[in-house]
Order: structure tokens, then C-alpha cells, then sequence
């Protein structure tokens, strides 16, 4: 069963980083693009679409999977190191994230951001880095 659990994590943190490395790139052409308003409508579209089609099962299917398997792992998992509680602390990064694109599409839906296409494409590598630093902790288990 723990082999399972394993996959289906993995299936659904795939699902969840394409939303997390593709939604930010949709914010870069939206505020771009911003003077040619059948342009925007569509990405409008597309970013409600992928947020909440995808992103938000795609992050309730990980989050509950990991926290399966931080149960089912056949050692206890909170006293192997250090290596977990920080995963868990870019995880909890990971998920503020997540949830501040929510925040961004809903701005961007008012045509009320601020931001520039700079910007997004700037917060658009934070995922990246996070997901390096979470598998290597997971990985390397540096402590």
C-alpha cells in the first residue's frame, strides 16, 4: 500500500508544479498583453481554469497523500532528523505560495494588479527553487 501512496503522491505533486511553474507564466502575458483586452479575456480563462480545475485538486491530492505517508513511512519519520522538519518548513512555503497565485488571479480578474510582467516573471522562479530545496532535503537528508 505504502508503494502506492508513494505514486500517487508523486502523480499529483507533478499535476500541482505544472500549475505552480504554469500560472505565474500566465500572469507575465496577461500583464503584458494588458492593452489587448480579447488577449486578456482569454488568459482570464485560462488562469481560472488552470487554478481551480487543476491547481486546487491537484494540492488537496498532495497534501493529503503526504500526509499519509508521513504516517504510513516505516520509521518514524519526526524523529529521523532534522531533513523533515525542514522539507515540511519549504513545503508550508510552497503552499503560502500556492494560495498568493490564488490571490494574484483574483486581482488580475478586477483588472486591479499592480504588478508588472517583471515582477511575475521574477515570482515565477520561486517554485523552482523551492521544489530544489525540498528534494534535496528529501533526498540528501542533509541533517
Amino acid at each position: 500500500m505504502y508503494q502506492w501512496m508513494v505514486w500517487f503522491h508523486l502523480i499529483s505533486l507533478i499535476s500541482w508544479f505544472a500549475v505552480l511553474f504554469y500560472l505565474p507564466r500566465l500572469f507575465v502575458y496577461h500583464m503584458e498583453q494588458i492593452e489587448k483586452k480579447e488577449f486578456v479575456e482569454v488568459v482570464k480563462v485560462m488562469e481560472m481554469k488552470i487554478y481551480k480545475y487543476i491547481g486546487i485538486p491537484a494540492f488537496w491530492a498532495t497534501a493529503i497523500s503526504g500526509t499519509a505517508l508521513a504516517f504510513m513511512y516505516p520509521v518514524n519519520i519526526f524523529s529521523t532528523g532534522g531533513w523533515f522538519h525542514a522539507k515540511l518548513l519549504f513545503v508550508a512555503f510552497l503552499i503560502v505560495y500556492f494560495f498568493s497565485l490564488g490571490y494574484f488571479r483574483n486581482i488580475l480578474l478586477k483588472d486591479a494588479c499592480k504588478k508588472s510582467g517583471k515582477f511575475f516573471r521574477m515570482y515565477n522562479e520561486v517554485p523552482t527553487i523551492l521544489m530544489l530545496l525540498i528534494v534535496a532535503f528529501v533526498v540528501v537528508k542533509p541533517f
